[in-house]
């Protein structure tokens, strides 16, 4: 089975089957593995081969129930829960120095996590939350983690950085380099801030090929529309709403929106972890599994993506060098 035949209704337990080769011996680290989302599948699907699979929420409890969740199924895995607030980068610091503690090189890095929708709020390092979680953290971590990853690489192996995005980082007007950090709370709006977050991995997945001279290769990709535990919460379920993604009573919307399956929706996250065919396209942006630069938006160029780091380096105080 090659790329092509992977199809939307593909499922991560099937792309983890197919490069089953490829992810054995692997040492993973994925962030936002909840019950009931597309990181705890990923990493469900990934530890049937891999050599270890780190899991990251902020929340103990529930970072203990998906251990559990994923160990029933396959008790041999070894599954590494690690205490994880992308809303704070302390919590970032603190949790890039345990897994640089391991002795194991760090081969794939995936940025799953995200908070979508809500209000306006700022976090204790003053950043706005949704641009704290799904990018300056994000970014700080990968910095963080560089030495781990770089560890991995041999002449055969290059290792990866996978930002989990959006269709909707093509709604996006570009990013507003003035208000990165801290967004305009006068203007502000959920869903354009999220679809700007999107844009921002996007760009991430770009640049990180281009200033690591490939050491390291960055992907992104549109998981698809899915119905997860980030659409029950309260404080985002009328947002959803509003947008037209749910229901009045929080189903989906059926009328507007092709859905996939949890299952599905991770498919994409496993490719762009482990085909092996992606190495010849390094900053690719993928749809189902496989890449689809032509769907990525036409604000998603070298210029802009060379900007964002540079701001980032400036907001989180540190370049971010190789």
């Amino acid at each position: 089975m090659s790329s092509p035949h992977f199809t939307a209704a593909t499922t991560a337990e099937e792309i983890s089957s197919v490069f089953q080769d490829q992810i054995r011996g692997k040492n993973v680290l994925i962030t936002g593995t909840s019950i009931n989302g597309i990181g705890f599948e990923a990493a469900r699907a990934m530890a049937k081969y891999a050599n270890s699979v780190i899991i990251t929420g902020y929340n103990t409890e529930r970072l203990k129930l998906s251990k559990e969740a994923i160990k029933k199924q396959t008790p041999g895995a070894d599954i590494r829960p690690l205490i994880l607030d992308l809303n704070s980068l302390a919590s970032v610091r603190k949790a890039a120095a345990e897994v640089n503690a391991h002795s194991e090189p760090l081969h794939v890095l995936i940025h799953n996590a995200c908070a979508p929708g809500g209000k306006y709020k700022l976090t204790a390092d003053n950043l706005e939350d949704q641009m704290s979680a799904g990018h300056i953290a994000p970014f700080l971590l990968t910095k963080l983690l560089t030495p781990k990853l770089l560890a991995a690489r041999t002449p055969t192996y290059t290792p990866r950085v996978v930002y989990v995005s959006s269709m909707g980082h093509a709604f996006a007007p570009g990013i507003d380099f003035d208000a990165v950090a801290k967004g305009d709370s006068d203007k502000f709006a959920p869903f354009p801030r999220y679809f700007e977050v999107k844009l921002a991995g996007v760009l991430s997945a770009m640049e990180l090929c281009t200033r690591s001279g490939g050491k390291i290769n960055g992907y992104s990709l549109h998981p698809g529309t899915i119905h997860t535990n980030s659409h029950q919460k309260a404080e985002t379920k009328d947002d959803f709403v509003q947008f037209g993604l749910l229901n009045p009573d929080g189903t989906p919307n059926t009328d507007k929106w092709t859905w996939k399956t949890i299952p599905q929706g991770a498919a994409t996250t496993v490719s762009a972890a482990f085909n092996p065919a992606l190495d010849a396209t390094p900053g690719a942006y993928l749809v189902d599994c496989v890449p689809a630069n032509e769907l990525r938006s036409a604000q998603a160029v070298p210029e802009t993506a060379a900007k964002l780091w540079t701001v980032t380096e400036e907001i989180i105080g540190e370049e971010f060098t190789f």
